[in-house]
């Protein structure tokens, strides 16, 4: 029975394809691509800009349906809105009116169905993000780094059984980016929850994956498949790593290659 349960395929997608209908004629945004994420894994995206990377991610939230093909959550067909999903994007739409705590608490305030149970999980996550003496401000008072850690702090609250991340750190500097990708590991190490996380950052992605997956120019597919060797939790220090390098250049290679790029 433990075998099953490391082995379990949280997310599959099968010969997912999405076409979009425009005024001069369809679109293929995304063809055929085909993966399966254990539960757990944190998996990455990387491909060239306009490849169909986010579009995949809305339908594996339910946010876009598919043309064709099959996505499913721990083993149930998407065919709707997931839930029991946190996502986090390259904005981290905060309410301006509202301070910190009660921003992380927004999904659960929706639903009308605070508690104290939501409370303490929100005031926890603040600690988490190392931001609980801040859970009074107002995001107006915070950097932008400190407001995408709310905004990650938000996309767990409700414990979802996945976390969708569409460059949610693409807008920073590269230092603050630097910072938010070790805390998005310490933070992971914490959760274990199964991720995916897209990116135009192939340091990033090794640095953060399990694995990444490499999608071609459109009409896009999944074209490779690479799982990173290094061991949890991760320090920076892998970066120094050969091994770390390599991976990096294999990646790139693989990425100009879809581009067409010498």
């Amino acid at each position: 029975m433990l075998a099953q349960v490391e082995t379990f395929k949280a997310i599959t997608a099968a010969r997912v394809r999405k076409v979009y209908e425009t005024p001069s004629g369809p679109v293929e945004a995304v063809a055929e691509a085909g993966f399966e994420i254990a539960r757990g894994d944190f998996v990455s995206i990387l491909g060239p800009s306009g490849c169909g990377k986010s579009t995949l991610m809305l339908m594996i939230a339910g946010l876009e349906s598919t043309t064709s093909g099959t996505i499913t959550l721990d083993g149930l067909q998407v065919s709707g809105p997931q839930t029991d999903a946190g996502m986090m994007f390259q904005d981290p739409t905060l309410l301006p009116w509202r301070s910190v705590l009660d921003n992380v608490l927004f999904p659960i305030d929706m639903r009308g169905a605070v508690s104290s149970e939501s409370r303490t999980r929100a005031e926890s996550l603040l600690r988490m993000v190392d931001l609980w003496s801040f859970r009074d401000k107002r995001p107006r008072e915070l950097s932008g780094g400190m407001r995408q850690r709310v905004a990650l702090a938000r996309a767990l609250v409700n414990d979802p059984r996945i976390l969708l991340m569409d460059e949610p750190f693409s807008a920073l500097d590269a230092i603050t980016r630097d910072e938010m990708g070790y805390a998005l590991a310490r933070i992971w190490d914490t959760t274990r929850k199964t991720a995916i996380f897209i990116t135009h950052s192939i340091r990033e992605a090794i640095f953060l994956s399990d694995r990444v997956l490499v999608m071609g120019r459109r009409p896009s597919t999944i074209i490779e498949d690479v799982r990173i060797p290094f061991e949890r939790p991760r320090d920076p220090s892998i970066e120094a790593d050969p091994r770390f390098n390599e991976l990096y250049l294999h990646l790139k290679a693989s990425i100009h290659r879809t581009t067409g790029a010498q």
